[in-house]
């Protein structure tokens, strides 16, 4: 097998990233047997000043990080690129003009787990800026031709602040739990088919086996997209 080198910028938050490394890894090795493991390199930032700048909305110096990111890695000698986190998707195509090498982009790998199940509208969960700017939702439908729905003004809220103030800190209650399926459950009810947990930290929170829900992990999803990536 050629040997190719997966970029991953991760760090926003790292609770999420550990995850990517984790599946990337046990997934390579699913699949090569042995000891085998996925050749990689992590750019991880400092997320405290990524969520501050996020908060001032400096976009601008958020493009910078993830370009100054991405080409510091294909220097380095990576493949490709994953971005560990949807929000920063939002700068996806600053990274793509940046560099030569491939960028994974979630929405795309998220689209293909959507669409093998034949859905064509889909709730989304995630920050604030994933769920009411348009930079995945635009894409899954100009793309991909999938509508998403997003929690009303409450729910949005409910939704963000239970990411920044628990799961990028690790921190998961069975109250947060029940807070997220109601808010699931009012998406379904407007016709949701399914519910893409949009913030690379949700899967910590909610998983399968507390909803029957249809539920797209991108987290998972995007981790084991790099996969098939790195395996072909």
């Amino acid at each position: 097998m050629s040997q190719k080198t997966i970029g991953l910028i991760g760090g926003m938050s790292w609770e999420s990233s550990s995850v990517y490394y984790k599946i990337i890894n046990q997934e390579v090795k699913k699949a090569l047997g042995g000891v085998h493991s996925c050749q990689s390199l992590l750019y991880s930032v400092d997320f405290e000043d990524i969520a501050a700048l996020q908060y001032k909305g400096d976009w601008n110096q958020l493009a910078a990080r993830m370009v100054e990111a991405a080409t510091t890695l294909e220097k380095a000698g990576a493949s490709c690129i994953v971005l560990c986190t949807n929000t920063m998707h939002k700068l996806a195509d600053n990274i793509e003009d940046a560099v030569t090498i491939p960028f994974l982009h979630i929405a795309d790998a998220t689209a293909e787990a959507i669409k093998n199940h034949n859905l064509k509208k889909v709730g989304l969960l995630g920050t604030k800026f994933t769920m009411e700017q348009d930079f995945l939702k635009q894409r899954l439908f100009d793309n991909h031709s999938i509508e998403t729905i997003v929690p009303n003004e409450k729910g949005r809220e409910v939704v963000h602040n239970i990411i920044y103030n628990e799961l990028v800190k690790g921190i998961v209650t069975e109250e947060s739990r029940q807070a997220y399926l109601s808010v699931i459950a009012d998406l379904m009810a407007q016709g949701a088919e399914g519910i893409i947990l949009g913030c690379t930290e949700i899967g910590l929170l909610i998983t399968p086996e507390h909803t029957d829900v249809t539920l797209f992990d991108t987290t998972e999803i995007h981790a084991k997209k790099a996969v098939d990536w790195y395996l072909k």
